[in-house]
């Protein structure tokens, strides 16, 4: 009995953790090497950085123009023209960010039900999982579209998107499979228990089939803003223009950490 119980226990929980850990779905900007301490908020009046902790808390640019801590600062027309260029290249990228953070989501949800549609020994029971998992999925996606979808990108509230949405639903369908398990194992039902054997170990090949492959594809595609991520690290090193103390304005950068008193990003 034990054995039949873990065995389960062991197939949800790879199947449901597997793919979703062995994927980023957070969005490409961690797995570019670039990173950011800002949280950016983006809006018709301009493009707004902010973060709690290092200086300068707050940035705001807008049209070549160009506001630090709430004061404006002086660029050239070489500077304004690069500071032009920068806004309407994040402007571009946080949509292509928000469809990949979605894309994420809809993997990972379609995962937990290939699961539910395994273990599920009928079809109410079924419903009534999926029914949860759809709920579940809503609420995920309707927090990530007012977040990035609505162009505000912020750290905590991408993770939180996926955490709360897809982890509270990992939890609720292990304990369902697991009491499953604990059920078909103490019923001594040898047919019941082989039948639930056999979807385990289906499992794996359905997981392969309809959820590994599709995170691979959305692993590339989050690589192909990689490039546009280091244009604009590269773009912000041509600036000429210095911060009230001296520093230069580095409002992404290497994965490995700045120094976050001279300005620039302490990477996470």
């Amino acid at each position: 009995m034990r054995k039949t119980i873990f065995t389960f226990a062991l197939a949800a929980g790879l199947a449901l953790g597997g793919p979703l850990q062995a994927h980023d779905f957070h969005g490409p900007v961690g797995q570019c090497s670039v990173d950011t301490d800002y949280d950016v908020r983006i809006d018709d009046a301009g493009i707004a950085f902010s973060r709690d902790d290092g200086s300068p808390a707050k940035v705001f640019m807008h049209d070549g123009a160009l506001r630090v801590d709430g004061k404006p600062v002086a660029v050239d027309a070489a500077d304004a023209e690069r500071l032009r260029t920068y806004e309407r290249s994040v402007r571009a990228l946080v949509p292509e960010v928000a469809s990949i953070a979605r894309e994420g989501l809809d993997i990972g949800f379609d995962a937990l039900t290939t699961v539910a549609t395994t273990f599920a020994e009928d079809g109410e029971a079924r419903s009534r999982l999926i029914e949860r998992l759809n709920r579940n999925r809503a609420r995920a996606m309707t927090r990530l579209d007012a977040g990035i979808g609505s162009g505000v990108w912020t750290r905590q509230a991408m993770e939180d998107s996926f955490e709360d949405g897809i982890q509270d639903a990992v939890s609720e369908l292990v304990g369902t499979v697991t009491a499953g398990a604990v059920k078909a194992a103490l019923s001594g039902d040898d047919a019941r228990i082989a039948a639930l054997e056999a979807r385990a170990d289906s499992l794996d090949q359905a997981i392969d089939r309809e959820v590994n492959a599709r995170a691979d594809r959305l692993e590339a595609r989050a690589q192909t803003l990689c490039p546009k991520l280091r244009a604009l690290d590269r773009l912000q090193q041509q600036f000429t223009f210095r911060l009230p103390d001296g520093a230069p304005l580095r409002l992404i950068g290497e994965g490995h950490g700045h120094d976050a008193d001279k300005g620039n990003v302490a990477a996470r």
